[in-house]
């Protein structure tokens, strides 16, 4: 990244070589030594991932569980096939989504999944990883916990890799690319130096991440980065080179619609900071086109998705009363 220094603000050259780090700094040893007492969760959340999601388990749970990492949670988000049964078989404590605030009204989204995450876990510090990952190591997990453990200065580490796809070493991360990159280098180039902002394994201080909103959908991400960096600023943030990242990739028209969702969260964020005054607020009706079925005769599909980005509101706002203490571990009905 030295070459890149030239290319961005002072501030931002000085974080990217001060904040970034590769997992392979520190090992497990020296994160057990540096650990004294601090508790560790790690939280996975996870939709019909059963293919993928027991290896992962087993892979924290035999390398790190009892040395580094004291819980694996897997939050069930709505799976239709065995992801629970898949995780509870493989050693993860398994909650559903609805079962965590179950007096709340439900919400849809990877970023209610990581919320509830958090709510149920006790951890000092937190582990996110997705539960879709096919070349999962346990490197993931050490090196996001790195600059955590042996910074007291840093409160959230996100990680970034390379990212195939298909015949291209690093054609993965095309919402990061084609919408996230954009916006945040013309709204926040503070954050110009993150490698993946929308990357799915980071880690921070409970503290922290009970301290700030999380939009319930796919702008969670983008919403944290905006929000600690305003709220903490630049240097406690950093960034850990995980390597390689291989995992399912979604449709164009999914795509479509993730993007929308973290431009949504975007122009909230700028509303919020007061980055922005429009007249009139973005519209959150997505309209696509998808191939109509043959037996209708309909060539093309009109679809609408509604981006509406609802926030849970940060963890320490609410009343102690309302802490999940007793969601339903679905190892108990596995």
């Amino acid at each position: 990244m030295r070459n890149a220094r030239l290319q961005v603000t002072p501030e931002v050259g000085t974080w990217l070589a001060r904040r970034s780090s590769k997992a392979g700094d520190w090992t497990v040893d020296e994160l057990v030594a540096a650990k004294r007492g601090t508790t560790v969760s790690v939280v996975i959340p996870a939709r019909d991932e059963e293919a993928t999601v027991g290896a992962i388990v087993t892979a924290i749970r035999e390398e790190l569980h009892g040395l580094l990492v004291d819980e694996i949670l897997v939050v069930d988000s709505h799976s239709t096939d065995a992801t629970a049964e898949v995780a509870a078989a493989a050693g993860a404590r398994v909650v559903a989504q609805d079962a965590v605030f179950p007096g709340l009204p439900a919400q849809q989204g990877k970023g209610e999944a990581l919320w509830k995450g958090v709510a149920a876990t006790t951890g000092d510090l937190v582990v996110f990883v997705d539960g879709d990952l096919h070349d999962f190591t346990t490197d993931y997990v050490t090196g996001l916990l790195g600059p955590l453990l042996t910074d007291p200065a840093v409160a959230y580490v996100k990680g970034f890799y390379h990212r195939p796809l298909g015949d291209q070493a690093d054609g993965g991360g095309r919402v990061t690319e084609l919408v996230a990159r954009p916006l945040l280098n013309m709204f926040w180039p503070e954050l110009a130096g993150f490698v993946q902002p929308l990357a799915g394994e980071y880690a921070g201080r409970r503290e922290v991440l009970e301290s700030i909103p999380f939009v319930v959908n796919y702008g969670v991400e983008i919403g944290h980065l905006i929000d600690l960096l305003e709220l903490r600023g630049l240097d406690a943030l950093a960034q850990v080179d995980l390597g390689h990242r291989a995992h399912r990739h979604q449709s164009t028209q999914a795509l479509g619609r993730m993007s929308g969702q973290i431009m949504q969260t975007l122009f909230d964020r700028l509303e919020h900071y007061g980055r922005l005054v429009t007249a009139i607020p973005p519209a959150t009706l997505l309209a696509q086109f998808r191939r109509g079925a043959s037996e209708t005769g309909v060539e093309r599909e009109l679809v609408l998705t509604d981006l509406t980005s609802p926030r849970r509101p940060p963890l320490a706002s609410l009343p102690a009363t309302m802490r999940p203490e007793n969601a339903l571990d679905l190892r108990d009905t596995a």
